[in-house]
C-alpha cells in the first residue's frame, strides 16, 4: 500500500460521471463486448501450483487457496477529452458465505484511490456464479493523477444487508488510448 499524501496534486479534480448499459444502443467509443478472453491482469503474471496466471497485485499472503472467482474489467484512457473509462463486464466463478443466503443480490463498487477518492457502484444483479455487469463508468481525470493510484473493485451482497464479500484491486500506471482487458482473482476482504 503507498501512501498517497506526499505525492497529492494542489487542486481539486474535476470529476464527472456517467454510466452506460451497453446493451443499449452503441455509444461514441464504445463497443459490445459478446465474447470473453483471459488476460493476465498485468504482465507481472506468475503460474501457480495450479498452472493458471495470477497477478501479483491480487495474490493473497494468507495461505488460504479457496478460489473466491474472478471479475473482468476493461480501461482506456480518452487523452484528447481527459477522461478515463472503466467497463465493468463479468464476475465468474463467484462464491460468497452461506449466511448471505442462497441468491443475494449482487454488485460491483469502484474506487478510485485519489487524494480525494472517487466511489462509482454497478447496479445489482441477482447472485450466481457467473454475473454479467456490462456497465461502463466515465470519468474526466488527468492521466498523470491516475498514474499513481489503484483502481480498488469491492463485490458486496446488497441483501439482506451491504458486506463486502470479495475485493480485488489494480495499479493504473500503464493506462492507455488501447483499450485493455484485466482478469482480476477475487481474494476474501481485508479486515
Amino acid at each position: 500500500v503507498s501512501d498517497l499524501r506526499s505525492s497529492a496534486l494542489p487542486g481539486s479534480f474535476d470529476v464527472s460521471r456517467s454510466m452506460f448499459d451497453l446493451r443499449s444502443p452503441p455509444h461514441r467509443f464504445m463497443k459490445r463486448y459478446d465474447s470473453f478472453s483471459s488476460v493476465p491482469s498485468s504482465t507481472s503474471s506468475r503460474k501457480d501450483s495450479q498452472g493458471s496466471n495470477r497477478s501479483l497485485d491480487t495474490i493473497t499472503l494468507s495461505g488460504d487457496e479457496q478460489d473466491f472467482g474472478r471479475l473482468n474489467v476493461k480501461l482506456c484512457y480518452v487523452s484528447s477529452v481527459e477522461q478515463i473509462w472503466i467497463t465493468v463486464l463479468h464476475c465468474k466463478h463467484l462464491s460468497w458465505p452461506s449466511s448471505c443466503g442462497e441468491n443475494p443480490r449482487i454488485s460491483v463498487k469502484g474506487i478510485l484511490t485519489l487524494p480525494k477518492p472517487v466511489h462509482f457502484k454497478s447496479s445489482a444483479k441477482e447472485g450466481c456464479s457467473d454475473i454479467e455487469f456490462m456497465e461502463t463508468f466515465v470519468f474526466a481525470i488527468k492521466l498523470q493523477s491516475l498514474q499513481a493510484v489503484r483502481l480498488v473493485f469491492k463485490i458486496q451482497t446488497q441483501t439482506p444487508r451491504k458486506k463486502t464479500i470479495g475485493e480485488c484491486s489494480l495499479a493504473l500506471r500503464e493506462l492507455s488510448s488501447e483499450e485493455s482487458s484485466h482478469w482480476l482473482d477475487i481474494s476474501p476482504p481485508s479486515k
